[in-house]
């Protein structure tokens, strides 16, 4: 544990490293909030030095490696001390209580969580090969895009800049990926902590700093450790997991508690669909890009709520701003889109004095308005254009180095419970000429597709936020034409109200549509999953906002004093329930936390397959860059494409329906399974062929490929090429056939 703790605090010091290189830029863009957002000065650090590389490494200017990061970071720094000498005429950098303890906090988020990550530190099950395979393979990579490591010779056609983050971060330290790996992890569950006490915190600071401190504890709690409501079913007889049930048609058992609550169940409560939130992500540790994207869908929302608070729209706001939702879209293409909406909502409410003129009551000859205010309407136009407009085009400039080899997967938009006569009419032509039936432009009308969610599944799911979001606007309506109207608390308020409505509208949309994918019964999961996680986070926010915000109002009638306490007794049971979730997903993921085994994520390897441990680690140390392995193919979600996962090193194919999702069709994948096949059990001539066809530089032989090629005929290898690493146990052999 001794040796965790020193890659903890290595680790961590890079991360304060990038967060003190950027915190003059961070200082201008938040200048009027109390803590300067100063947590997110860590992301902007990161996010901006990894585009750079990207950038960079695309145009082939600089390759990717820790003397270009090293060179970046310096130049940035260098920039930085400019902004803080030079434009920083007041400067902000002040080391506040609140700032300390914000980097504190981290730390301690940080620590704790790689401690958990020991318990089970494993890269293994669930799509962690893939995770680990992106960041492997750019790690090996000179210049982007990243190979895919099981698609050769083609690049990673997947939301991969987060993975880039890591690899960045994991060169800047010096540390083994394999350890990176969950001290990533860690650093996502800190940034999403502090990152909502931060925010809660300047949601609340006009409120005083002991309930803006206390809103942000309990902010930063609900957005990164709880879950929802589902975990009422612990007082409740189980019930068959893939077929859920209204909790009041169970006995009520609390005695039995908690009854063999399964806490993966709470993300699939809905049939066939996914809403997953934070702590099953950190608990569950798939390096995908729903989590990477947190810190930066974070700082989005900072930035626009500071938009908000100050009535300003400054270019310097919206460059960073475009390049934000920029590398969300290279993270988690679904949360640019959903952020730009937040965008177009803030804009709407800080621009709306422009359209004030609209509404007067006197007006013009015949009825119509005077020209003062069609030259209101013109300034609101041109104001919501330009603002907006900049915003998307240095969006699309800013992902060109991504999109440039990126080919989206998504096949069109799909309607829930279409009507029977859309499900046949055939108005899209193919390029073909065929008219495909079902089909108008985008929108697909399949039949059979009409899943739609039972009120007391969304309720269960739901019902912990719709209570602050009633309780909030009860209060908030009874102060609308109060003196306050104008006030800071007004504008937070109106944010709070923007954020609800959003998250309202993300809970809905897969109720009525889907983005098509080549699932055929999980048609809207995706859809559903990239949604609702959004909206559980925003929704946490505003109700720590909410809870801290209603029981800060003064009562003086009974009444009043009878609805605070009924609403903080049910706020105290609401807690109590969704804090329970932590309760039960850490100790069983984590084996009740009792056996320590440290945070080298490979090392389960040793007992699991002790012959492919000691081969990846001699190829991870003897073979550089990115030459081609063949090894055995196999399904998702199994041991399959070890090699390459944990090498970075590409082979023939990998995860053949990973593969079939990336590339569009089953038809692009599936020839190579046969050609695998081959190379291990066909002839000395067919296999030397294909060899030569995706220019295989090594051939493995180990356990996997015992066992699916009963025909295997390992002495042709040793004619092609020259065994060069052998196991311990002599099951596990590295053959070299050439090199490329």
């Amino acid at each position: 544990m001794q040796t965790d703790i020193i890659s903890v605090f290595q680790w961590w010091l890079v991360l304060f490293a990038i967060g003190i290189a950027f915190l003059p830029l961070t200082s201008l863009l938040f200048n009027s909030s109390k803590d300067l957002f100063y947590i997110f000065s860590k992301v902007l650090g990161i996010g901006i030095l990894s585009y750079t590389l990207l950038v960079f490494g695309t145009l082939h200017i600089l390759p990717f490696s820790t003397i270009s990061i090293f060179g970046v970071l310096i130049i940035s720094f260098v920039v930085n001390m400019y902004i803080y000498k030079k434009i920083l005429l007041k400067p902000k950098l002040r080391l506040s209580k609140i700032v300390l303890f914000e980097e504190l906090l981290f730390l301690l988020c940080l620590i704790s969580w790689s401690l958990v990550r020991g318990f089970s530190p494993d890269i293994h099950g669930l799509e962690k090969f893939m995770d680990f395979g992106f960041v492997n393979s750019i790690l090996r990579t000179d210049y982007f895009p990243p190979q895919d490591m099981w698609f050769t010779p083609f690049s990673i056609n997947y939301y991969f800049f987060g993975h880039l983050a890591t690899a960045m971060l994991t060169k800047l330290s010096g540390l083994n990926p394999a350890i990176t790996y969950n001290l990533m992890i860690a650093t996502l569950f800190a940034f999403c902590a502090v990152g909502g006490f931060s925010l809660v915190f300047n949601f609340l600071v006009d409120k005083g700093v002991k309930r803006a401190f206390l809103g942000g504890i309990i902010g930063g709690m609900l957005i990164s450790l709880s879950g929802n409501l589902h975990t009422v079913y612990a007082f409740f007889q189980s019930y068959n997991g893939e077929n859920p049930v209204p909790v009041w048609t169970l006995p009520f058992l609390p005695n039995l508690f908690p009854n063999g609550y399964w806490y993966p169940n709470a993300t699939r409560f809905i049939p066939f669909t996914i809403h997953e939130f934070p702590l099953y992500s950190f608990v569950v540790s798939d390096l995908h890009g729903h989590v990477l994207d947190i810190p930066f869908v974070l700082f989005a929302i900072a930035l626009l709520y500071s938009m908000i608070k100050t009535q300003t729209v400054s270019k310097l706001k919206l460059i960073i701003l475009a390049l934000v939702l920029a590398i969300m879209y290279m993270t988690n293409v679904w949360d640019a889109a959903i952020y730009m909406l937040l965008l177009c909502f803030v804009l709407l409410f800080i621009f709306k004095d422009n359209m004030q003129i609209l509404f007067a009551k006197k007006r013009g000859p015949l009825g119509l308005p005077k020209i003062k205010k069609f030259q209101g309407f013109k300034m609101y136009a041109q104001n919501m254009i330009l603002s907006g407009g900049l915003t998307i085009v240095l969006f699309i400039l800013f992902t060109l180095p991504f999109s440039i080899s990126f080919k989206p997967f998504v096949s069109g938009i799909g309607v829930i419970c279409p009507p029977s006569f859309l499900t046949e009419v055939k108005l899209h032509k193919t390029v073909s000429g065929e008219y495909v039936e079902g089909k108008i432009g985008p929108l697909l009308f399949e039949k059979d597709h009409c899943q739609r969610s039972p009120f007391y599944q969304l309720a269960t799911l739901y019902g912990f936020f719709v209570f602050f979001i009633i309780s909030f606007f009860i209060v908030f309506l009874s102060t609308l034409k109060s003196r306050f109207k104008n006030s800071s608390e007004f504008k937070t308020n109106i944010f709070i109200s923007i954020l609800i409505l959003l998250s309202l509208v993300l809970i809905i949309v897969p109720e009525f549509i889907y983005a098509k994918d080549i699932y055929p019964q999980h048609y809207r999961a995706n859809t559903m999953f990239k949604l609702v996680y959004q909206s559980f986070m925003l929704l946490s926010l505003v109700s720590a906002y909410v809870i801290i915000y209603v029981l800060s109002k003064h009562t003086k009638t009974l009444f009043k004093i009878i609805m605070r306490i009924g609403f903080t007794i049910i706020t105290l049971v609401l807690l109590s329930l969704t804090m329970l979730y932590p309760y039960f997903a850490v100790p069983s993921y984590y084996a009740t936390l009792k056996t320590y085994k440290g945070l080298n994520g490979i090392e389960y390897l040793k007992t699991l397959y002790p012959g492919d441990y000691e081969v990846i680690t001699f190829m991870n140390a003897a073979i550089p860059n990115q030459p081609v392995i063949l090894e055995a193919q196999g399904d998702s979600y199994t041991d399959f494409a070890r090699i390459s996962a944990n090498t970075g090193l590409p082979t023939v194919l990998g995860w053949t329906v990973h593969e079939w999702l990336w590339r569009g069709s089953y038809d692009i994948p599936s020839p190579r399974i046969d050609e695998v096949k081959t190379m291990y059990e066909g002839t000395e001539k067919n296999t030397q062929a294909l060899l030569e066809k995706y220019k295989v530089a090594y051939v493995y032989i180990g356990t996997q490929e015992r066992q699916k090629y009963s025909l295997l005929n390992e002495e042709k290898f040793k004619v092609l090429g020259k065994e060069i690493f052998r196991s311990t146990d002599g099951q596990s052999v590295l053959y070299k056939i050439k090199e490329y």
